[in-house]
Order: structure tokens, then sequence, then C-alpha cells
């Protein structure tokens, strides 16, 4: 056994399928979801809010097409976005087959309130006469009323029903070309669901812990219970479910896979909490570290440690160290081994060079990898 042979993580194999050009299951890499929040007859407002996720790395973009309205105008703002953008419906199966030829990558519907098997017959029609994947979306608090009858409750058992049923609906018109959600607020209930519908089906799983609150709530609850889940191998999608920015999501996302090592982009701050032995301000210079590092999307990890009890340690296992010394005079790290010392410097600027610096040169040398 190597000596990192513990951070393995075996992912559960699953089908592939397309979410517009980006691949979901298989062997490509989990992706980070969110969800516009604006109304999207606004066009403007949605797709600046898109242009924000992207930025923070989005792979796929959500929008919400509760009527004719939104649906119009989902042609511009998938024409505007850079990213496959799934159409979410509730209730009318004919918005989703408006929402497919308006361009939408992806479908995501609910089987618990989508209609008939004839209606969905029709949204399977529109999907591969447009080319759109789709999404069966269970949620705990939408259940079919013949399974809230037959199990008293929600409860994984009647999720993974729901989940299995539709499956079939879509796999008797011959489509499979879908990934399966069964999604609730309630952490234990969504990880129990997730973990039986992973052992009786191969399809792609989005993840998500739904209705999960504000931004810190929320993403306690979303890291516990997709953590736990990604952690044993399941999951091919992920979207945080937060009453905050999508921007948030995203980052709230990319968080829980950098913490997992599944998947990595930007810069990492391994940062200690501070103590009296502290030589510098580090709750405030990591906070000013993050923001101003934010522009950065090469994968890198930066150490940030207020003294050297932990410093040198640390700063081993990062790109870029910086520990607090005596007298105002702090070592810096590259590559793990020390580097040179300063004093009397900007923390956040001098670190940010360094990392920029840094960053451009890792992303000219894979450029000359590409063109060899």
């Amino acid at each position: 056994m190597t000596v990192r042979a513990y951070r393995q993580i075996l992912r559960r194999k699953s089908r592939q399928i397309m979410v517009g050009n980006v691949p979901v299951g298989g062997d490509s890499p989990i992706t980070v979801q969110t969800m516009t929040n604006t109304p999207t007859p606004d066009v403007a407002a949605t797709v600046e809010q898109i242009r924000r996720a992207e930025e923070a790395g989005v792979d796929i973009v959500r929008v919400s097409c509760p009527d004719e309205e939104s649906t119009a105008a989902l042609g511009a703002i998938v024409k505007a976005s850079k990213v496959p953008v799934v159409a979410d419906i509730h209730f009318h199966y004919r918005r989703a087959i408006e929402a497919a030829k308006a361009g939408a990558a992806c479908l995501r519907i609910n089987p618990g309130n989508i209609g008939s098997k004839e209606r969905v017959r029709e949204v399977v029609k529109a999907a591969k006469d447009y080319g759109c994947s789709m999404r069966i979306g269970v949620n705990a608090g939408s259940l079919e009323k013949e399974l809230l009858d037959k199990y008293g409750e929600p409860c994984p058992e009647a999720m993974v029903e729901s989940a299995l049923n539709h499956a079939k609906y879509l796999e008797d018109e011959d489509f499979r070309e879908f990934k399966i959600s069964c999604k609730a607020s309630d952490v234990f209930l969504a990880v129990a669901a997730y973990q039986q519908l992973a052992e009786v089906c191969d399809y792609p799983l989005h993840l998500g812990i739904t209705e999960a609150g504000a931004t810190r709530m929320g993403t306690v609850k979303s890291s516990i219970g997709m953590g736990s889940l990604l952690w044993a191998g399941i999951g091919d999608t992920i979207r945080v479910s937060l009453s905050a920015h999508p921007v948030e999501e995203v980052k709230v996302g990319y968080d829980i896979l950098k913490s997992l090592g599944l998947r990595r982009r930007g810069v990492t701050v391994v940062s200690c909490p501070s103590c009296s032995r502290q030589q510098y301000d580090v709750i405030k210079t990591v906070e000013r570290l993050e923001e101003r590092l934010s522009h950065i999307t090469v994968p890198m990890t930066v150490s940030v440690i207020g003294c050297v009890v932990n410093g040198p340690g640390e700063a081993r296992e990062t790109d870029i160290g910086f520990t607090g010394g005596g007298n105002g005079t702090h070592m810096v790290y590259v590559g793990g081994v020390p580097d040179h010392k300063v004093k009397d410097v900007d923390i956040v600027e001098y670190l940010a060079e360094m990392v920029e610096k840094k960053a451009a040169e890792i992303q000219a040398r894979d450029a000359s990898k590409a063109a060899e």
C-alpha cells in the first residue's frame, strides 16, 4: 500500500450520458451545477447570473420554466450561455416540449407531478427529436399519492420505487439518456435513498440535499450528506442547494469535491484557526487572500500558518507556504521546502504575486505540452 492509498475513492460504475457537450457519469469528472433564481423571462438578469456562475467554474446550469413566458425566453438564454442549460419542469408537460425546442440540453422532470404515462411519452419524443438528455428528479416533498398511501410517509423505499418506476417509463420508450436524483431536505433520508438507488441501477446519479437552508447551515448539511455519498463513490454530478446567490453554490460544490480529492480548481488555502502564538492576523489575511486569488483557476495549494509550530509541516504538503516567525520575519516555502524569509511586507499581495507567477508558469508548461 502506498503512502496515499488511503485517499483513494473508488467511484461507483455508472453509464455515461451527455448534458449538451458535458459528459456525466462513467469516468468523467464529477460536475458542479447550480440553478438561477432570477425570473426566467428576464433574459438579461438570468444571463448575467449564469455568466457569474460560469466565472466561478460551473459546469451545468439549471433554469426554471414554469410557464410559456419562461420557455419563450429560454432560447435566448441558451444561446448566451457557455455551459449547457437544463430546463426545470414541473406540472405541465408542454413546458418540457417547448424547452426542448428552445435548445435545452436536458429536461428535469418530477415523476410526482408531470402527469400520465402518455404525457411522459410526448416529453421523451421531444427529447429524442431535439437531442436532450433528461433527469428524473424525485423529491421527498412531492412523491406520488399512491406511494405515500403504500408507505405511509416519505421514506427511502418510496423514493427509490418512484425513481425506478419512472426509469421504466423511459426505458419502455427506448430512452436511456437520463440521470436520476432522490433529494430530500433530511440528510438521513436523502443519503439512504441514494445508497439504495446506487445498488439497483447503473444510471448516473445527481446528488443534492434539497432546501438545505442559508449559506452556513446549507453548506454543513450538503457537506455531510453529499460528502458521505461521494466518499463512498456515489455521485456523478452535484448541486448544492442554498438560499444564496448561485455563485455560492458553485463555490461550496467545488470545495466539497476538492476536500475529497475528486476535483481540483483554483487555490486551496490551508490555514490555522489562529491563537496567541500567531505572528500576524491570520484570519484577516486569509479572508483577503482567498478573495484576492478567486480569479486563479489553476489547481494550487497555499498554506498560511501563524507560527512555527505546525507551519513547516503544513508547508511540506503545499505548493507555497507561509509561516509566521519572530520579530516580524516570516518564512516562505516553495515546493515544500524553505525558500526565503521576508519582513515588513503586505502578506496578501506578496503571496498573491507568487501564486499568480506560479499559475502562469503552470499554464505555460501545460500549453507547451499540448502543442507537442
